[in-house]
């Protein structure tokens, strides 16, 4: 049986829906359509919750990138897509809480 906070964290298919289509079925950095929307802004080790104020389409490269050696560089321009999108974006908002 899963934790609360796992179940939080997980992206359902209507959250993975709602951002295929928000990001135009591309992945946000490249533009590549061969991307599948399930990259979390904050990580799920993190407690990143699974909703699409946290989840981006991304290619494999790009998601390989933004998980390792080029997250820094990256992540002001995810955050600065994600803003945006939503208004009133808070990072602060996007992690699980008990």
């Amino acid at each position: 049986m899963k934790s609360k906070r796992s179940k939080a964290c997980d992206i359902s298919k209507a959250v993975k829906d709602a951002v295929w289509e928000r990001d135009g079925g591309r992945c946000i950095i490249c533009g590549n359509v061969n991307a599948m929307p399930n990259s979390h802004y904050i990580k799920r080790s993190q407690g990143g919750l699974g909703i699409e104020e946290n989840i981006t389409t991304m290619c494999l490269r790009c998601h390989d990138d933004f998980e390792g050696r080029k997250r820094a560089e990256l992540k002001p321009f995810v955050a600065l897509y994600l803003s945006d999108h939503y208004t009133g974006w808070d990072e602060s908002k996007l992690v699980y809480k008990k």
